[in-house]
Order: C-alpha cells, then sequence, then structure tokens
C-alpha cells in the first residue's frame, strides 16, 4: 500500500509540473484536468512495469506512447503543441520512471 501512495504522490507532482505552464497560458480547465490526470495514472503505472531496461528508457517509451492519444486529438487544431507535448512527456516519464526506481524499487 504504501509504494502505491508513493506512485500516487510522484504522479501528483507530475501532473503539477505538467500542468503549471498550462494554467499560466490560461488553456481550458478541462485540458489542465486532462494532462494532470494523464500524469497521475502514468505516476501510477510507470514504476511498476517491469521491462529488463533501464529505468529512464521505460518511463520515455512509457510516456510517449501514451501521449500518442493525445497528440492525434490536438495536433490537427494546433500543430505548434506536438513539440511541446512530446518533450514534456519525455521529460516528465523519465522523471517518473527515475523517482520510481529511487523511492519504490
Amino acid at each position: 500500500m504504501n509504494e502505491l501512495l508513493l506512485a500516487l504522490g510522484i504522479g501528483v507532482i507530475a501532473g503539477i509540473v505538467d500542468v503549471i505552464p498550462m494554467i499560466i497560458q490560461k488553456m481550458d480547465k478541462f485540458a489542465n484536468l486532462s494532462a494532470f490526470a494523464h500524469w497521475v495514472v502514468l505516476g501510477l503505472i510507470i514504476p511498476f512495469v517491469s521491462w529488463d531496461m533501464e529505468p529512464w528508457l521505460k518511463g520515455f517509451i512509457i510516456a510517449e506512447i501514451s501521449a500518442v492519444p493525445i497528440l492525434l486529438i490536438v495536433a490537427p487544431k494546433d500543430k505548434k503543441a506536438i513539440i511541446p507535448i512530446t518533450a514534456m512527456s519525455a521529460l516528465l516519464g523519465i522523471a517518473v520512471a527515475w523517482a520510481g526506481a529511487r523511492f519504490i524499487g
């Protein structure tokens, strides 16, 4: 149970980090809630996936794969958003995996 709470905390922190720039840009509240929920869920998934690879690579791959549906929704309306979404997914995916490996094991 303690591991789940740690993973949840990691996801919440990642969600906050992702949403802060969105709030500054005054983006839609549903986009903010979606991004936050996305990272909370990934915080619960990434640390517990047991792939035989470095944690940072695992986090990178899972985060980028999970960003594909978001990109498919956002890209037709805002092509400029593709790079920031992909970059934040990479950085936060690596960070979530690193934190999961460090604090959860």
